[in-house]
C-alpha cells in the first residue's frame, strides 16, 4: 500500500509540470512584451497595451477555470442499490451480471449501450454510466460527457468545463496572434540590425518565435474542437460512434448546428465569450436526434416519454423545436426495439 501511495503522489506531482511550464511561458511573455518591449525600449502605442492586457486577462481567466473546475460525476441515482451491488459482485457469470444491470437501469434515462448492446457499467466507480459518460484513468473517476484528459490543464475536459476549454483555446490563440503581429516589425528590424543593441532585442526574437509556434499548434486544435461543437460530438465519440438501441450513430446527439452550439455555450449569447458556466442540461441526459430502424417508414409526431427521468427545461425546448421528428412508444430499458419500429433514443 505504501509504495503504491507514494507512486500515486509522485504521478500527481509530475502531472503539474506541463501546467507550470505554460504558466512560466505566459509570465515571461508578459514581462518581455510589457516591460522590455513597451516600457523600457520602444515607443509602442497605448492601444497595443490595452488590447494586450484585455486578451491576457481573458486568456488567464479561461485557463484558470479549465484547470480548477472539478469534472462532473454521475449522481447517486446511477449507483447500484446496496443489495444489487452485493449480488453483482458475487455473481460470476456475465449474463447474470447483465440481468442485474438491466433491472437497475430500467428506471434510468439511458439510451446508449456498449458495442455488444449491454448496459454500460464502470466496475471501478461501481456506477451505471450515464449517456456520454466515460471513466478517466488519469483522474480515476467517471466524467460526465467526457471529451479527453488534457495534460496541459492537468484536468479532465468534460461537461463541467468544456466551454472553458474552448474559450481557453480561443483566447490563447488571440493572445499569440496579437503578440506575433505586433512584434513582427521589431523582428524584421532585428535581422536588419536596426534595433538597439540591448537585451530587449533577444526578447523580441524569442517572443515572435514562441508566439508563432503556439499559434500553429493551437489553431489546429481550436479548429478541430469547433468542428466537434458544430457536430455535437466529443473527441471520444469522434473516434468511436456511440451505440444506441438501434445501433451505432455518430450523429446521434446532433440537433442541428445552432442547437449544437447552444448545448455548449447556452441560450444567452451575451455570456458566450465569458468563462462562466452556461452550458445546457445537467450532464446526465441529453436530447438526441431520432434514429429509425427503417428509413423508408413514414415519420409521425413525437411525444416525450413520461416514464423517464424528466429532461431539463432547455433540453425539452430543444426537442420541441425539432421540425422533423418521429413518434416513439415508451420502451423499457430491458426490452430491445422490434425490427422496423421507430424509437426515441
Amino acid at each position: 500500500m505504501a509504495p503504491s501511495h507514494v507512486l500515486r503522489c509522485c504521478q500527481r506531482g509530475l502531472a503539474w509540470i506541463p501546467v507550470i511550464f505554460i504558466a512560466l511561458v505566459v509570465c515571461w511573455s508578459y514581462y518581455a512584451y510589457v516591460v522590455q518591449l513597451c516600457i523600457c525600449e520602444y515607443d509602442v502605442p497605448l492601444v497595443y497595451l490595452t488590447f494586450f492586457h484585455l486578451s491576457f486577462v481573458m486568456f488567464v481567466w479561461s485557463y484558470w477555470k479549465t484547470i480548477f473546475t472539478k469534472p462532473a460525476n454521475p449522481s447517486k441515482e446511477f449507483c447500484l442499490p446496496k443489495a444489487e451491488k452485493e449480488r453483482y459482485e458475487k455473481e460470476e457469470r456475465p449474463e447474470s451480471q447483465q440481468e442485474i444491470l438491466w433491472r437497475a437501469a430500467s428506471n434510468l434515462p439511458l439510451y446508449t449501450r456498449t458495442g455488444a448492446g449491454a448496459i454500460r457499467y464502470c466496475d471501478r466507480c461501481q456506477v451505471v454510466k450515464p449517456d456520454r459518460c466515460h471513466h478517466c484513468s488519469a483522474c480515476d473517476m467517471c466524467v460526465l460527457k467526457m471529451d479527453h484528459h488534457c495534460p496541459w490543464v492537468n484536468n479532465c475536459v468534460g461537461f463541467s468545463n468544456y466551454k472553458f476549454f474552448i474559450l481557453f483555446l480561443a483566447y490563447s490563440l488571440v493572445y499569440c496572434l496579437f503578440i506575433a503581429a505586433t512584434v513582427l516589425q521589431y523582428f524584421i528590424k532585428f535581422w536588419t540590425n536596426e534595433l538597439n543593441d540591448t537585451q530587449a532585442k533577444f526578447h523580441v526574437l524569442f517572443l515572435f518565435f514562441v508566439a508563432a509556434m503556439f499559434c500553429i499548434s493551437i489553431l489546429s486544435l481550436f479548429s478541430y474542437h469547433l468542428w466537434l461543437v458544430g457536430k455535437n460530438r466529443s473527441t471520444i465519440e469522434a473516434f468511436r460512434a456511440p451505440v444506441f438501441r438501434t445501433g451505432s450513430d455518430k450523429n446521434g446527439f446532433s440537433l442541428g448546428f445552432r442547437k449544437n452550439i447552444a448545448q455548449v455555450f447556452g441560450d444567452q449569447k451575451k455570456y458566450w465569450l465569458l468563462p462562466v458556466f452556461t452550458s445546457q442540461g445537467d450532464g446526465l441526459t441529453f436530447p438526441t436526434r431520432l434514429v429509425s430502424a427503417d428509413a423508408e417508414q413514414a415519420a409521425v409526431p413525437v411525444h416525450p416519454e413520461p416514464s423517464k427521468s424528466p429532461l431539463s427545461e432547455s433540453q425539452n425546448r430543444l426537442l420541441n423545436n425539432e421540425q422533423h421528428v418521429v413518434n416513439a412508444e415508451d420502451v423499457p430499458a430491458d426490452h430491445p426495439p422490434k425490427s422496423g419500429e421507430f424509437r426515441q433514443l
